[in-house]
């Protein structure tokens, strides 16, 4: 989506808003599409004191499978962002600005951008997620398994027989 910002970088105090929906189901990552529904985009762009800053709010489902459990959940997650706009930048390098020299930004690529990059390390689909039993492989979030859970360090099981 393309976003034009000429009156914005003109007039100090001016502020322009604009909303979509970014349809991002074709992302792969780690060979999952977990982008099922449109990313809501509102984005706001405000010139204060000539900086103008961008504000992102993304909002959309999540869906993959639990990293202790195995089972698919969505989760429904509300990201927000802001970068510095400047017209041009003298040094290549700076990453602090996203430079628009004909007051035009397009959005598409900073959302996914952003998003990707706060996506969390781990999926979990609760805090408090059991996982699976590491000898039959049982959900533990469904029910507690019959399964011994005593493991006896092998360099001991000699020792065993002392107890039996």
């Amino acid at each position: 989506m393309l976003f034009e910002l000429k009156s914005v970088f003109q007039n100090d105090g001016e502020t322009k808003e604009l909303s979509y929906k970014l349809d991002i189901a074709d992302i792969d990552i780690d060979g999952v599409f977990p982008f099922k529904t449109p990313v809501n985009v509102t984005a706001k762009a405000h010139n204060r004191a000539s900086l103008v800053t961008l504000y992102l709010e993304c909002g959309f489902d999540y869906v993959r499978n639990c990293d202790r459990c195995g089972e698919e959940f969505t989760k429904h997650m509300k990201m927000e962002f802001s970068h510095k706009l400047a017209q041009t930048l003298v040094d290549d390098g700076n990453d602090d600005y996203i430079e628009t020299p004909d007051f035009k930004l397009e959005l598409d690529e900073i959302v996914v951008t952003d998003i990707l990059l706060s996506l969390p390390q781990k999926n979990l689909c609760k805090d408090d997620c059991k996982g699976l039993c590491q000898i039959c492989g049982q959900n533990l979030n469904k029910g507690e398994c019959s399964c011994d859970k005593r493991q006896i360090d092998p360099r001991l099981e000699i020792l065993k027989q002392f107890i039996d």
